[in-house]
């Protein structure tokens, strides 16, 4: 009786001192960015595994390029992979804010990536265009046939948004400013009609170094959809991330659009984050859980190159339904791993 009572306590005072579940494995951590490289990153979860693409820069034998893991950790590590490649001249090059839709199809659910490209040329501005591909089943890594040019107009960071059961692409374009303009789509690699602006920098947060409206993006809420967007020069310190709601109206009505005033993502000089801008989001693994993944610096003079690197957290609802993005994390943060993983 003595030997068993012993053994009672020593089990006991173990399974007290571990305070822990047995069936339960510790929370994995990781910190960001997740690559040494990847400006103007997309990012999903998809049948098991992350999916990561962002801005490439070169010639004709760079094309675009996708990462495949089932972990963050592994993610950290893969290898970015060569999904479509494209000689043609006039839209071989510095492909830039690639996005991927499963979309339906003349063959059933596609991926349709959305991507700038243009010449291998220094003349950005008039040559740079938004280019659609189609993969060849439903497999995000491809292969991808291309599609057509989107929109018959110099145009950068096309993305695509549901509403009202109409597709349409949201869109950056020159002006005398760079603003955001919107095309209904008749199909995932067509346009129809005119275009709308719906969005011009205004605010003094738009305009810092440069008047910009880009990399827009659309996410719901609780049937209201929002669409973010980076705001300012990407080669300055104070890139930024600005807010829109769509009010539910016709979406080439101008007014159906209402800008938030003030930013909802910015620079944060104490935890070393510097230009935090042009973001995708995604769902955790189990579906639980709302990530930003967005672009940053570590250096208040770091520019718009290819050393901003991609970067993910997670972030919640305000009461009214909007979204609180927080702050941008330091790169020393350790973070839990999405829900689900």
């Amino acid at each position: 009786m003595k030997f068993s009572f012993l053994t009672s306590i020593v089990f006991f005072f173990l399974v007290i001192g571990c305070s822990c579940d047995p069936k339960q494995s510790p929370a994995v951590t990781f910190t960001n960015p997740l690559n040494e490289s990847g400006p103007d990153p997309w990012m999903t979860y998809y049948n098991g595994h992350y999916y990561l693409a962002a801005t490439t820069w070169g010639g004709p034998e760079t094309g675009l390029t996708m990462r495949k893991a089932k972990t963050i950790a592994e993610l950290k590590t893969a290898e970015p992979v060569q999904i479509f490649v494209d000689s043609t001249k006039d839209r071989c090059c510095n492909l830039w804010a690639p996005e991927f839709f499963l979309l339906d199809g003349p063959n059933g659910k596609r991926w349709y990536g959305y991507y700038t490209g243009g010449a291998q040329s220094e003349d950005y501005v008039n040559t740079q265009y938004m280019h659609v591909i189609e993969s060849e089943g439903a497999d995000p890594m491809g292969p991808y046939t291309y599609k057509g040019k989107l929109i018959e107009r110099n145009a950068l960071d096309g993305t695509v948004a549901e509403l009202n059961g109409k597709l349409y692409t949201i869109y950056s374009e020159w002006n005398a400013t760079q603003d955001l303009a919107i095309m209904e789509m008749d199909t995932p690699w067509s346009t129809i009609g005119e275009e709308t602006v719906i969005s011009r920098p205004e605010f003094d947060w738009e305009i810092q170094t440069y008047t910009v409206n880009e990399g827009p993006v659309m996410i719901e809420n609780n049937g209201t959809q929002y669409l973010i967007y980076a705001a300012s020069a990407c080669w300055g310190p104070d890139y930024k991330l600005g807010l829109i709601t769509y009010n539910g109206g016709d979406p080439m009505d101008a007014s159906s659009w209402i800008k938030d005033p003030e930013p909802v993502f910015v620079r944060d000089d104490s935890a070393g984050v510097f230009a935090p801008g042009h973001n995708t989001f995604f769902k955790s693994p189990d579906g639980t859980e709302d990530w930003i993944v967005y672009h940053a610096n570590d250096e208040v003079t770091d520019g718009c190159d290819m050393g901003r690197t991609p970067r993910i957290q997670r972030f919640t609802w305000n009461e009214d339904g909007t979204p609180d993005f927080g702050t941008p994390v330091s790169t020393d943060s350790l973070l839990t791993v999405p829900s689900g993983e």
